[in-house]
């Protein structure tokens, strides 16, 4: 019986990741949940799994939780410490991270340090802190496991192989909802349209960022963490049919891809069983005989700078990449509540990136205060726009 956490449980991932447990409930126990504030469908989650703590990062909500569901032996917590309480909870052998944001760093190193393997989907983890990460899972010899599309393919691309020998990582992209569009034609993108995205159905943060494509310039310093590459070894290359997740070129020029229907439950599954494999019901199946095309094309990196600016944080480093999340964080989530236009968020991300005295190694302290005063210094400067 493999015992989990899930840490995110009311978002994208987390339910999706819950509707595995239910295929398979006499293999997999949830032993703590946690969540921001959504206690409706959070106690639907705690009534039918029955875990021993759950966590309301809100903490007028947890008061509520508390009072809801007084008829349960639940332990209910709240806040950061809370979260890092459901994130080394005894029971557990793996946690699931899959809240959104930097939020996700303490739980995730805490989660580490009391020796719990990680399904990782909170890639900002890696992105901002993933020189104090990838030391510490080494020293505690704990399992990392990509829940991301792009970074399980290109786990699976290398497993059994000699990684030394892979020579460039191929990540792809579907381009998003604004594929083949030029900067003037972006200039009125309203939130409904950068969310409705063509192939894949994830959380509203992550399908911006897709629209934008500061999602593949955060998965670019995500996957050179994790598999331990250069950035020049990493080349986006956009493939609108999301079928392919991504590959691996080796020295000899063979190539190794994992391909799919664009389903998040069969990475999710994967990071949960791994080095097992499951069936997952009701999944669809790549029908070759139907799928007409597959192509690729470069990315538009001009119209979609995001993505080089994230190249370019990648580069610099230390304190850097976490400007360029912090910058797109806050800028994404006022664009979502019609405050700010779509081609602020780039825009704000570079300036914010210009402004940032560079911090080459970064404690996690540090790293918390630039994300601090990156939401300050965007906050300010939005003013003008």
């Amino acid at each position: 019986m493999k015992n989990i956490a899930v840490l995110g449980s009311t978002g994208s991932i987390g339910t999706q990741t819950l509707d595995i447990v239910r295929e398979y409930n006499n293999l997999i126990k949830v032993t703590a949940l946690a969540a921001g504030s959504n206690i409706e469908l959070l106690e639907k989650q705690v009534r039918e799994f029955l875990p021993s703590i759950v966590c309301v990062y809100n903490e007028e909500k947890a008061i509520q939780l508390q009072k809801n569901i007084k008829d349960l032996s639940v332990k209910v917590v709240t806040g950061m410490d809370g979260l890092i309480e459901c994130a080394t909870e005894q029971a557990s052998d793996t946690v699931v991270t899959a809240m959104v944001g930097m939020i996700g760093i303490r739980p995730t190193m805490e989660a580490i340090k009391a020796g719990k393997n990680i399904a990782l989907a909170n890639k900002e983890t890696l992105v901002t802190a993933g020189h104090i990460i990838m030391p510490l899972i080494k020293e505690k010899n704990v399992a990392l496991l990509p829940v991301d599309s792009e970074h399980s393919a290109i786990f699976q691309s290398l497993n059994g192989e000699d990684k030394k020998q892979a020579d460039k990582i191929l990540l792809t992209a579907s381009g998003g909802p604004f594929r083949g569009r030029k900067t003037q034609e972006l200039k009125e993108i309203q939130p409904k349209d950068a969310l409705n995205h063509p192939n894949w159905a994830m959380g509203q943060k992550i399908t911006i960022d897709s629209a934008t494509m500061v999602n593949k310039g955060l998965e670019v310093m995500e996957a050179a963490w994790l598999f331990d590459v250069s950035l020049e070894q990493i080349q986006v290359v956009v493939h609108p049919q999301s079928v392919i997740h991504s590959m691996v070129e080796y020295i000899d020029g063979s190539i190794i891809a994992q391909m799919g229907v664009p389903d998040m439950k069969l990475p999710i599954q994967y990071a949960l069983f791994y080095p097992c494999r499951k069936p997952l019901s009701n999944s669809e199946r790549v029908d070759f005989t139907k799928l007409k095309q597959l192509t690729f094309e470069e990315p538009d990196i001009e119209t979609f700078y995001g993505l080089k600016l994230g190249y370019e944080a990648g580069r610099l480093g230390g304190s850097m990449p976490t400007v360029y999340n912090a910058a797109n964080e806050w800028v994404v989530a006022e664009f979502l509540r019609g405050k700010l236009p779509f081609l602020a968020i780039p825009e704000l991300i570079g300036e914010a990136m210009s402004h940032h005295k560079l911090i080459v190694n970064p404690t996690l302290n540090e790293i918390l205060n630039t994300e601090q005063q990156t939401y300050d210094f965007v906050r300010e400067l939005s003013k003008s726009i």
